[in-house]
């Protein structure tokens, strides 16, 4: 595979979108995708939905990985959010375009007209798309408050929020970032601000910047307080107990009162420059990334390992809603090939994560099953019914203990996910208490739908997310998924039956049905393209570098 030349970052704004909201405006949000051949397109990226605008300029930046050796098509989407939902086929298109990177990259600033569908204008919608390469991996984290700002609501104070602008070549303000709105407050403390520096400045600490502030309308006409223009040279200033303030200044009531002095003063608390580090960063630096696949579901969990210390295992958990394996009917009924959608799922992910592993030896034990001669319901017996030595060599070796133990035990119950969660969460928790970026653990779970302790399982994932440790989904079969959709997260933040939120978003959830059609690579990519970021994120939150840190080339 070609080596990715370097990743751009794309600033996307769009102009006289199409209102398809009642009584309100559009609520836009722009994805984008890139062409995975055979006519199906992979989500890459996504922007921040904006309420009530039909001019939005997204502050998310969508980062491509940019070949130059290779046609990259894209396809920018832009859709009206009512939902709370991840799924974009239930919101309102408002127009879209095909073009590649190269045409975006080669362009200052690249317009086209979106379309409805081929030949059929959006109306007078309009995108531009400007790249800029991702040439630092440092973040700029900012501490800020206000102070009396001016008051512009009748029946309250102000709503205040902030955005910062950079100045590009051609003299243009482009957004960079947009803070939190804070209700009904002159005297705010925003949350800890952090942006890449790239994007805040490019790495030119003297580049001018606009700090603007405004009081937040839900209608989206909002009513700007002041502004202010600074630099990151004058920013750094700010720390060590001594804060750098500015005055907040309205153009038009400047030039009209002659005693008018400010409408309120912003405080730079603190600014720091910090070292982002990437997902290879870790594994080059010496994590290591457990992995356990559980498949669950008519059921049965395998519990695969990778990079396993002595104490990890592969465990295959079978319960029995899905019936008896000989039938056709069954979810665990092995085809004349030697395949069932199990199966696929566990090779389709187990292709990409057995690389990860050095000697490819996992430990495979099943949970849940009635086992011979006893008949008894165990909760750990080794796949190979040897406990003496318990693993597998490689995917097909799991494959292989699957097959021929599934005609020897009786499939039982119950379908719980706690149990398993809270297993490998234990190992993760004992990784933890080391205080370093040495190991990272991923469940995946391989399920029919079915689940018996969605109020247990909620807790524990509440619990697994202050942990180094992701869990992913793949729903197989026909049955309705709303369970694995609710702890999936994507319609808000998962709480326990207590209230508790979850400290990230650590559950992916997938539909096997989707990619059966599809190359075996869809269905991994998809399972794993949220396991970079969230085992970033963890590190990132517990501010732990990796082990072997990188040298930092500071452009």
């Amino acid at each position: 595979m070609a080596g990715c030349v370097s990743r751009v970052e794309l600033s996307v704004t769009c102009r006289s979108l199409l209102d398809r909201d009642l009584g309100s405006k559009s609520d836009p949000l722009c994805v984008v995708l890139q062409d995975a051949g055979g006519g199906r397109w992979a989500e890459l990226d996504r922007t921040e939905r904006i309420k009530n605008c039909q001019n939005p300029e997204f502050c998310k930046k969508l980062v491509v990985d940019y070949y130059f050796e290779k046609v990259q098509k894209l396809k920018f989407g832009v859709y009206d959010i009512d939902n709370k939902s991840f799924d974009l086929n239930d919101d309102d298109y408002l127009g879209g375009i095909e073009c590649t990177l190269g045409q975006v990259v080669s362009s200052s600033v690249f317009t086209r007209p979106l379309e409805l569908k081929q030949g059929k204008p959006a109306g007078k919608g309009t995108i531009t798309i400007s790249a800029e390469e991702i040439k630092d991996t440092r973040v700029l984290c900012l501490e800020i408050e206000a102070r009396n700002l001016d008051k512009k609501d009748l029946l309250g104070k102000s709503d205040p929020f902030l955005e910062f602008y950079k100045q590009n070549d051609a003299g243009a303000w482009q957004l960079v970032y947009r803070s939190e709105v804070i209700k009904n407050n002159l005297n705010p403390c925003w949350k800890k601000i952090s942006v890449p520096l790239q994007t805040f400045c490019g790495g030119d600490f003297n580049k001018p910047i606009k700090v603007q502030c405004a009081d937040h309308d839900s209608d989206g006409s909002h009513d700007l307080i002041g502004t202010f223009e600074t630099n990151l040279t004058q920013l750094q200033k700010a720390g060590d107990g001594s804060a750098v303030e500015f005055e907040c200044i309205h153009p038009e009531k400047k030039q009209k009162k002659k005693s008018y002095k400010n409408s309120g003063i912003i405080r730079i608390k603190s600014c720091k420059i910090e070292t982002e580090y990437s997902f290879l960063d870790y594994v080059m630096g010496g994590c290591q990334i457990n992995f356990t696949v559980q498949s669950i579901g008519g059921k049965d969990y395998y519990f695969l390992n990778m990079h396993v210390p002595p104490w990890e295992k592969v465990g295959v958990d079978f319960t029995g809603s899905n019936g008896d394996p000989k039938s056709p009917d069954s979810l665990h009924y092995i085809s004349p090939d030697g395949i069932n959608e199990y199966l696929i799922a566990i090779w389709s992910v187990g292709s990409v994560v057995q690389d990860y592993d050095a000697d490819k030896l996992f430990p495979a034990f099943g949970f849940g099953a009635q086992v011979p001669p006893s008949w008894q319901v165990s909760h750990e017996f080794a796949l190979n019914f040897n406990p003496s030595n318990p693993y597998c060599q490689g995917i097909q070796g799991i494959v292989d203990a699957y097959r021929q133990i599934l005609p020897q035990i009786r499939l039982y119950g119950p379908t719980n996910f706690s149990p398993i969660i809270n297993h490998v969460a234990r190992f993760a928790a004992h990784s933890a208490q080391q205080g370093t970026a040495s190991q990272y653990f991923i469940l995946l779970i391989i399920t029919d739908g079915e689940i018996t302790d969605l109020d247990q399982t909620r807790q524990a994932i509440v619990n697994a997310s202050k942990l180094p440790m992701s869990i992913i989904i793949v729903g197989v079969g026909e049955a309705d998924f709303k369970a694995m959709e609710f702890l999936d997260g994507d319609n808000g933040v998962l709480k326990s039956l207590t209230g508790e939120p979850a400290a990230r978003d650590i559950v992916q959830f997938v539909p096997f049905r989707q990619f059966k059609n599809a190359p075996r690579e869809a269905l991994s990519q998809m399972v794993l393209a949220e396991v970079p970021k969230q085992l970033v994120s963890y590190y990132k939150w517990q501010g732990w570098p990796p082990v072997k840190p990188p040298e930092i080339k500071k452009v």
